[in-house]
């Protein structure tokens, strides 16, 4: 892309270097220099001065900073790889420095509340699809950016970390965000797709975080393959209906985003929602277990929220409101599998 402060080659920004940050970031420095952004001094130190974060190594091609107008400056391209409880937050702080000429790419697979002044979750009970903000439509409503996109799909960041074949979609309502995506990320051990519908392919990536969990519940209870495949098919119908209803297409949780990134979760013991849900099965609280994980597990607080958006939708979600029932209600996850077992599902496919 052109310069727009100097004639020196851009780098390509990246926000956060967690696990999946620093994955991402070791990626695009194959091919572009890399500035990443962390918020705490010590750790931009190190990455300048070793190469690593946190233990997690990094190519040499990649530079810190924690000042959101020197990464505004130096980069066209940016990248936000945060959670989404702190996604608002950073984004407003990037945002004074931002100009319609950045593109900008998120890989946060969780969802924000747009809430009155002194609401929250609990005051409010029920939510109606125009509070819920996918992480896009949070990066519209609060810079001037206008070319966004989202990054989705079965990315293991330590599969990622170890070079190991992989493949992600890019989505964007412009086909240049697409484009430039792809042109920074594909490599020969990284496919990168293409998909218009962002809101969708947002959805999927956040919905199957639940199923995750209750997949590793099932393998917490050291249920078998049959069980597995149960979840994953009826996870798969829910997530249509659901996506279908905060406003996505089938097509997008068919793809990388939805089947392929539900198959990768379900199965991995490197998922985070996966060990939660093994972990509560194994007879942990949640809180013990949050208070033990060194980063956000996104499916606990979508959960939290498609619970509540299921009090205004004309919709039922059984395996979202029971899974809520195991984290918030302290119904046993015995008891949530037998109410599934007895639920009277009477057709395999509902959806085309």
């Amino acid at each position: 892309m052109d310069s727009k402060n100097s004639t020196k080659p851009k780098y390509i920004g990246v926000i956060g270097v967690g696990s999946f940050g620093a994955a991402i970031a070791n990626i695009l420095a194959a091919k572009s220099p890399v500035m990443v952004y962390a918020r705490k001094q010590e750790v931009v130190d190190e990455i300048n001065a070793s190469h690593s974060a946190q233990g997690k190594k990094l190519s040499e091609n990649i530079i810190a900073s924690n000042d959101p107008e020197q990464l505004c400056k130096s980069c066209d391209v940016l990248f936000f790889m945060v959670p989404s409880s702190g996604f608002q937050n950073v984004v407003r702080t990037f945002s004074p420095f931002l100009f319609p000429y950045h593109l900008i790419i998120h890989g946060t697979k969780g969802l924000c509340l747009n809430l009155k002044d002194g609401e929250t979750l609990e005051t409010v009970k029920k939510i109606r699809r125009s509070q819920i903000l996918t992480m896009s439509e949070v990066i519209l409503q609060e810079t001037v950016a206008v070319r966004v996109g989202c990054l989705a799909g079965p990315n293991l960041s330590k599969e990622l970390a170890q070079g190991q074949p992989a493949a992600t979609v890019i989505a964007s309502k412009y086909n240049e965000v697409i484009l430039e995506g792809q042109s920074l990320l594909r490599s020969e051990k990284f496919q990168v797709y293409g998909n218009s519908d962002i809101i969708g392919v947002e959805i999927s990536g956040v919905l199957k975080n639940i199923i995750a969990i209750a997949s590793g519940a099932l393998a917490g209870l050291g249920l078998g393959e049959n069980a597995k495949g149960l979840l994953i098919s009826r996870g798969m119908v829910e997530m249509i209906h659901l996506g279908n209803a905060l406003g996505g297409s089938i097509k997008s949780v068919m793809g990388l985003a939805g089947i392929g990134d539900l198959v990768a979760t379900c199965n991995s013991v490197h998922s985070r929602n996966f060990t939660v849900g093994f972990r509560l099965a194994k007879g942990e609280s949640l809180d013990a277990i949050l208070a033990d994980m060194d980063e956000v597990a996104e499916g606990i607080n979508t959960v939290r929220i498609i619970k509540a958006f299921l009090e205004t939708a004309d919709l039922r979600a059984p395996i979202t409101e029971n899974l809520y029932r195991v984290l918030f209600e302290d119904l046993e996850i015995e008891d949530a599998l037998q109410f599934l077992m007895k639920y009277p599902f009477n057709v395999d496919v509902d959806f085309v």
